[in-house]
């Protein structure tokens, strides 16, 4: 077996042992600069924290930049990372939150591209042409409310977080959160009445 075969096999080995590992333990072998935890870490959580962020930009491309600018971040300050103050995913939750909501600060809105519509014929098209409807309605105005609203709808009700933790990752109480959630239903429906039933 040549040296970079015997590299891989160590490295496949290695990952292995730490997938067992707790996020905890994992971060803290990542502040000691060791590479296969922060790969172990990242396959664990990547999807998770895309999906999320994408539902916070509206975009996939602005969502995967954000997403590896927050591993990359994760990476260099992994040491920040306090275990006895919160989980790793409230406190990565967080970090991907506040990314999205800085960019949104930052930029304009763009149009969707004008292929956005695919069609699938695995549905009747009308069906699949509602529902793309539908789901673009909601975004473009999840798009509109504050963002700090968008960020308590996206992980109570798209990430299926608790309450608890989404508190924890805007770093406020329960009734603090509740009330962001009933200021942004109503943001949403305000935006939404006449254009969809039952939200």
């Amino acid at each position: 077996m040549d040296r970079d075969a015997k590299t891989s096999a160590g490295n496949a080995s290695a990952a292995s042992r730490l997938a067992e590992e707790s996020d905890q333990t994992l971060a803290a072998l990542i502040g000691q600069g060791d590479a296969i935890a922060f790969q172990v870490l990242m396959e664990r959580h990547i999807n998770m924290h895309l999906s999320f962020a994408e539902r916070m930009m509206g975009n996939r491309q602005e969502a995967e930049d954000i997403v590896q600018d927050a591993f990359s971040k994760l990476w260099i300050h992994a040491e920040k990372f306090d275990p006895s103050r919160s989980k790793f995913t409230t406190w990565f939750y967080r970090i991907v939150m506040n990314q999205c909501l800085d960019k949104k600060r930052k930029k304009t809105p763009l149009p969707l591209p004008q292929n956005y519509e695919t069609v699938d014929q695995r549905e009747d098209p009308s069906e699949r042409l509602a529902k793309k409807q539908r789901e673009r309605t909601i975004r473009q105005a999840l798009n509109k409310i504050p963002g700090r609203q968008r960020a308590a709808i996206n992980l109570c009700y798209f990430e299926g977080l608790s309450n608890q933790q989404a508190a924890d990752i805007l770093e406020l109480n329960i009734k603090a959160l509740e009330s962001l959630l009933c200021r942004g239903r109503k943001n949403l429906k305000t935006l939404l009445e006449g254009t969809l039933q039952g939200f």
